[in-house]
């Protein structure tokens, strides 16, 4: 049996990739525009649409699933597993602005695995994430 849950649509999330992939389309087009088309603005116009199409992948692709061994993460080219007997606690409702993020929102869930691992993600319901890991393993410590 698989789980899966998607990723919380954060506003500030939408904000930033809406913001980004304008900025780089305005400042190309109004480049080109000025300037007229070069070799070099179509290599950046390359740049700026892999970028966005990157953004736009890890915004509509970012999910979790559960299995009865593994939690498994999923954001865009990244992917990771966690087995579910090394999750030691899970912190919730918590933000993480550094480190390891496959994750679209703020308020999420920081699960802590192994010695010192830890891991941000942000499923659409953090207590129903959390009650359906507790049914694999009841001895994870939350915060």
């Amino acid at each position: 049996m698989v789980q899966t849950f998607k990723s919380r649509k954060d506003p500030l999330f939408i904000a930033i990739i809406v913001g980004v992939i304008s900025l780089m389309m305005i400042l190309t087009v109004s480049d080109i525009y000025l300037n007229g088309p070069t070799k070099e603005s179509g290599i950046v116009f390359l740049i700026d649409l892999a970028i966005s199409l990157l953004l736009i992948w890890i915004f509509f692709k970012t999910r979790y699933t559960l299995s009865t061994k593994e939690l498994r993460y999923f954001c865009g080219p990244l992917k990771g597993v966690i087995l579910i007997e090394d999750i030691k606690e899970i912190q919730k409702n918590t933000t993480k602005w550094i480190g390891y993020k496959p994750a679209t929102a703020r308020k999420g869930l920081v699960i802590r695995y192994n010695k010192y691992d830890e891991v941000y993600i942000s499923p659409d319901d953090n207590d129903t994430f959390i009650k359906e890991l507790l049914k694999l393993k009841a001895n994870i410590k939350i915060t």
